[in-house]
C-alpha cells in the first residue's frame, strides 16, 4: 500500500534541513538578522541594481505585499536595505541595499551555490527534470 503522506512528509523534512543548512552558513560566516525567506528579496535586489520598489520585489519573488513588507522591515531593521523615496514622484519609495547588503552579496552567491550543490547531488539531468516537473504538477494542484 502506498503511504501518500510520506511524499509530504519528505517535502517538509527537506524545508527544515535546507532552512538549517543556510542558517548555520550564515552563522559560519558571522552574517546576522537574515533569516532564509530574506534570501529571495536579496536575489531580485542583486539582480536589478539594488533598487527596486515593494511592488516590483512582490511581484517578482510572487509573495504577497503584506509578506513582503514584514521581510523588508526586518532586512531595514538590521540595515542591510534602506527606504528612498522617488525624486519625482513622491508617492512611490524604492528599497535599495545599503553598503551592508552589497557586502555579503558573494557570501550569498556561495551559499546559494552549495545548497543546490547539495540539493542536486548525485541527481542525472533527467532526474533533476523529472523532479522539477512533478512538483510543478504539485504547485498546479494548488492553483486556484
Amino acid at each position: 500500500m502506498i503511504n501518500k503522506y510520506l511524499a509530504i512528509s519528505k517535502i517538509s523534512k527537506i524545508r527544515s534541513q535546507f532552512t538549517e543548512y543556510i542558517e548555520c552558513e550564515l552563522r559560519k560566516r558571522g552574517i546576522e538578522g537574515l533569516v532564509v525567506s530574506h534570501g529571495n528579496i536579496l536575489d531580485i535586489l542583486y539582480e536589478n541594481n539594488g533598487k527596486l520598489t515593494m511592488k516590483e520585489i512582490s511581484e517578482g519573488i510572487h509573495r504577497s505585499k503584506s509578506t513582503v513588507t514584514q521581510l523588508v522591515d526586518k532586512l531595514l531593521k538590521a540595515n542591510y536595505v534602506t527606504k528612498e523615496a522617488d525624486s519625482v514622484d513622491k508617492r512611490y519609495s524604492y528599497i535599495v541595499l545599503t553598503d551592508k547588503g552589497l557586502s555579503i552579496k558573494n557570501d550569498f552567491r556561495e551559499i546559494s551555490e552549495n545548497v543546490i550543490n547539495e540539493f542536486y547531488k548525485d541527481f542525472t539531468d533527467e532526474e533533476i527534470e523529472l523532479l522539477s516537473l512533478l512538483l510543478d504538477r504539485v504547485i498546479q494542484n494548488f492553483i486556484r
